[in-house]
């Protein structure tokens, strides 16, 4: 299982195979094992496989091929809707229509996804992260008909794999590690930090596709923004708020 997860690799293209009701069950169990806060398991994991709704999400996760192209789409979402009913059922009034208590299921929603996708790759299927389970979100809710309390925060593909992709570099392990307390980086220590992602030839290519001088500027200038970040937050935000965490 270690060798596995470290040899991790995002899969963007994917043979048309059905995944077995068997694998796909215990794929989905292990994601139930993952660790919850106070065993509440405020989470909820939409399994997508209908064509027309595939093709919806697609618009949705901005047209990203591998979204129709994989068999199987997963939204992970934050969902006190369930817990809250159960409460109610109990006479038990329940106060979690707050921002902690989205983002105490959106924890427990991530934690269930990665132990989806580390069950997923042991069993020989690939996935992909979609980070605009978020940027969408409001899209999203519409697709999946999500109720008062639950909010997508991730989502992911999953299928057998039609590519061979090398791994995804990484920085060291001293960039991301603090023992004791957190240690602030001399700038000596960031330029080392970076140093072989910023001199891979990869890099060099982007900067010369997008004529900027340094790797950094391909983040800041034009993959995430500073004005799509406060677009994509404001939107976010909003269906937060429409989904009952906040006032």
């Amino acid at each position: 299982m270690i060798h596995q997860i470290q040899n991790h690799r995002s899969i963007r293209k994917y043979k048309p195979d059905q995944i077995p009701a068997v694998i796909l069950r215990e794929i989905l169990r292990a994601g139930m094992r993952a660790s919850t806060t106070g065993n509440m398991q405020v989470y909820s994991m939409i399994v997508t496989t209908d064509t027309i709704l595939r093709e919806r999400l697609w618009e949705a996760h901005f047209r990203q091929d591998m979204v129709k192209m994989a068999p199987i789409h997963i939204t992970f979402c934050a969902d006190f809707n369930r817990f809250n009913q159960w409460c109610r059922l109990r006479n038990a009034e329940p106060g979690y229509d707050n921002f902690l208590s989205f983002f105490t299921g959106a924890i427990d929603a991530l934690l269930a996804s990665q132990n989806v996708c580390i069950e997923a790759e042991n069993q020989g299927l690939g996935i992909c992260y979609l980070g605009t389970a978020t940027y969408n979100s409001d899209k999203i809710v519409d697709i999946l008909e999500l109720p008062n309390g639950v909010v997508p925060v991730a989502a992911i593909v999953m299928g057998y794999p039609d590519e061979t992709t090398g791994l995804t570099d990484r920085l060291p392990l001293e960039s991301v590690v603090h023992y004791e307390k957190y240690k602030e980086f001399t700038g000596e220590e960031i330029d080392s930090i970076y140093y072989e992602r910023e001199n891979s030839e990869q890099t060099k290519e982007l900067l010369n596709t997008n004529n900027l001088d340094s790797l950094a500027r391909i983040f800041t200038d034009k993959r995430y923004t500073k004005k799509d970040n406060e677009f994509f937050s404001e939107k976010f935000l909003e269906v937060i708020r429409k989904q009952g965490f906040l006032p």
